[in-house]
């Protein structure tokens, strides 16, 4: 007998349950979805041992691609400077005519820092920093900005900690297990540093905008005093960042503040350091001056 040509699946039991299989498995991933999404949401930190098990999955692919992303940026670095050595040597010497005049002044100004400071008897503490690491990965394009370094809990890196690199700031860690962490970037929206522009101390904030640049925020208002080539350091205020670190330039000036550039750029830079919380150092210092000073003398009156 002839098959017949009916192929449609009601003409199959089998088809049939394998439709509704389907249908089934489809159902129990959407609900599944929306629960892992409101999760997400209401809990953020929910998900958040599934992440550090990924990133120790992920950590030696991210380490050869950290390694394969120096050697072609050296590359590239090196046949360009071989293209534009005569400019580069022109360019250099007059820089360095330039460094050793500021050289001069920067140590006189260091040697008169340093005897005000023994005449005030002012001791800032020079807290170590907790680990080196290599930024194996970060956020290319998201609305949320993260990078993942090689350093976790077993070199005592934890959540709160701020990020450096050698040309700034980069973020501070957000979430720690025994061998990575996860760093929020301070592109991030949710990212907020407080900072003073380098020259005056003029007092502002910074915040990410999701699109790999920062907001500069004053905290005073009326004129814009800000101009493009502005370099903004941290505070220090609020704790956390220890202050000094370099944070952003400003590229353009806006009518409430400025548009700027990141002073470290996450995807240029290969090694960190992890700094300890800024706060808890300047609350125990404080606390060691205290002590070192001994009682408060009583009023004899």
């Amino acid at each position: 007998m002839a098959r017949s040509r009916d192929l449609r699946p009601g003409y199959s039991r089998r088809a049939q349950y394998g439709i509704f299989r389907g249908y089934v498995i489809a159902v129990i991933g959407f609900v599944a979805g929306l629960v892992a999404l409101g999760l997400s949401l209401f809990n953020p930190g929910a998900f958040g041992f599934l992440r550090g098990v990924g990133s120790e999955i992920a950590a030696p692919v991210g380490e050869a691609s950290a390694v394969t992303r120096t050697s072609t940026a050296n590359l590239v670095a090196a046949i360009g400077a071989w293209f534009d050595t005569g400019r580069q040597n022109l360019a250099m010497t007059r820089e360095v005519a330039a460094a050793r005049a500021n050289a001069v002044s920067a140590r006189a100004l260091a040697e008169e820092n340093r005897r005000l400071k023994a005449l005030l008897h002012i001791v800032e503490p020079a807290e170590p920093p907790v680990a080196a690491a290599r930024l194996i990965g970060s956020t290319a394009a998201s609305a949320r900005r993260y990078g993942v370094i090689d350093a976790g809990s077993a070199r005592g890196v934890h959540a709160g900690q701020a990020v450096r690199g050698a040309a700034g700031l980069i973020g501070r860690v957000v979430e720690s297990s025994p061998d990575t962490a996860r760093v929020l970037l301070i592109s991030d929206a949710d990212n907020v540093v407080p900072v003073r522009r380098a020259s005056d101390g003029l007092p502002g904030f910074v915040q990410g905008t999701a699109n790999g640049r920062i907001a500069i925020r004053l905290l005073s208002m009326g004129t814009n005093p800000l101009h493009p080539g502005d370099v903004f350091v941290t505070s220090g205020s609020g704790g956390i960042y220890p202050p000094g670190v370099p944070v952003a330039v400003v590229s353009q000036t806006r009518r409430d503040g400025a548009e700027g550039r990141l002073a470290a750029d996450p995807a240029a830079t290969d090694y960190v350091v992890v700094l300890p919380v800024y706060k808890a150092a300047a609350v125990a210092a404080m606390a060691d001056s205290v002590k070192a000073a001994g009682p408060p003398l009583k009023d004899e009156n």
